[in-house]
């Protein structure tokens, strides 16, 4: 085999490989802009006693929720968007306790999100979950509860953020897929979020797009030393080894 053959042989697998960087990258940008199933997004705010608000929660809800089914006579797993046009809001907070209740189709939907504060580290988090639903479908009603949770974690005077899709997970007939959330449920002041704490999700999701960046950048840079040193190669015709 010739040396020229060599180069060329290891030029046409960089190649390759810079191809499938390309792919990949295309891949993740993507799933980053699918958003068929998304639901919209709404705001949901909470008002002490005295009228101010005392919770602020920005985020799109989609229920996964297992049941008896009566159209189908068998047990289903629905994804269902919780529609904000058709959500109504309410809550309570206390100096280290607050809720966020979300009620829809007259009644029939009630999800609320408890939140705990610790007093000693000023640590927040969604410690406790439940649900009660009546669908038309349903044979009987669902419910789940679930109080020995730990999301959405932040502190005092802060807002917990994460731009990502979550999925957290109540009981085994009940998960709920969270878009885009946005929620400072203790040290609101006005009735704007306190600065963000964003989750380890969003950070992990800026360094994919850099990571495949410098890779892409790194075989570019040996694609043209390969060219280079095939072209200088060539002016001394072949060499048989």
């Amino acid at each position: 085999m010739t040396q020229i053959g060599a180069v060329q042989s290891w030029w046409l697998g960089v190649t390759l490989q810079l191809i499938l960087a390309g792919v990949l990258l295309q891949g993740f940008a993507a799933a980053q802009t699918t958003a068929a199933m998304r639901p919209e997004k709404g705001i949901y705010v909470v008002s002490s006693s005295n009228g101010t608000a005392c919770l602020l929660a920005s985020m799109g809800l989609q229920l996964n929720i297992t049941f008896n089914s009566v159209s189908q006579n068998k047990t289903v797993r629905n994804i269902v968007n919780l529609q904000p046009n058709v959500t109504k809001s309410s809550g309570s907070c206390d100096a280290d306790t607050a809720s966020l209740r979300l009620s829809t189709d007259a009644e029939k939907t009630n999800l609320t999100f408890f939140f705990s504060l610790n007093t000693t580290s000023n640590k927040y988090h969604l410690s406790n979950v439940s649900l009660s639903a009546a669908w038309p479908d349903m044979k009987e009603p669902v419910s789940a509860d679930n109080s020995s949770l730990d999301f959405l974690r932040g502190t005092l005077g802060f807002s917990y953020m994460c731009r990502e899709q979550q999925t957290l997970t109540v009981s085994p007939d009940l998960s709920i897929n969270t878009f885009q959330v946005q929620v400072q449920p203790f040290g609101v002041s006005g009735d704007q979020f306190g600065a963000a704490e964003e989750c380890q999700l969003d950070e992990d999701d800026m360094l994919i797009p850099i990571i495949v960046g410098a890779a892409l950048a790194g075989l570019v840079l040996i694609v043209l030393l390969a060219y280079l040193i095939g072209r200088k190669r060539s002016h001394a015709g072949y060499q048989t080894i």
